[in-house]
């Protein structure tokens, strides 16, 4: 699999699907009454359907780098987002979005380390009280900021 910088969290697009759409529309609406001209429909087609085509590709390669950043973590559960990162290949922004991803689907489950940026998987969630004047979020995920010395968020792993 080869990967380009920012895939996964660019790669795929709703915009370049109904872009696709209205090219195969166009082109197979100019096929139906055949005349000499009838023949740019082939075009206008052919561009459908590469970006079609484009778009399921960016859609495998999804669950390919979800699948990569998943056994990274359970080959070295201590990992931080900047070791798997240099490990894979993938960039930190593409990590944190695999990570958001994983974690929405039940697949990772933990958290990390708000000093050191390691994921630990805890069998029993600490209790944190939120002070009011602390009231800092992640600005990766949203999640409230609960410790003060805090450098790495604990949901998503994210650099404060």
């Amino acid at each position: 699999m080869k990967y380009k910088k920012n895939q996964y969290s660019e790669g795929f697009s709703i915009c370049a699907l109904i872009i696709a759409g209205a090219f195969l529309y166009w082109g197979i609406s100019s096929f139906i009454p055949w005349d000499q001209w009838s023949w740019w429909g082939f075009i206008s087609t052919g561009i459908g359907i590469t970006i079609l085509v484009g778009q399921i590709f960016a859609i495998t390669n999804r669950s390919k780098l979800r699948n990569v950043v998943l056994s990274e973590f359970q080959v070295n559960p201590d990992a931080t987002i900047d070791e798997v990162s240099k490990s894979t290949g993938i960039t930190t922004k593409d990590i944190q979005a695999i990570i958001l991803d994983l974690k929405a689907s039940g697949q990772l489950r933990g958290k990390f380390n708000t000093t050191t940026g390691q994921i630990k998987h805890l069998s029993i969630p600490e209790k944190e009280v939120l002070t009011e004047e602390r009231a800092k979020y992640c600005p990766n995920c949203g999640t409230p900021i609960k410790k003060d010395a805090a450098q790495f968020c604990s949901y998503c792993g994210a650099q404060i």
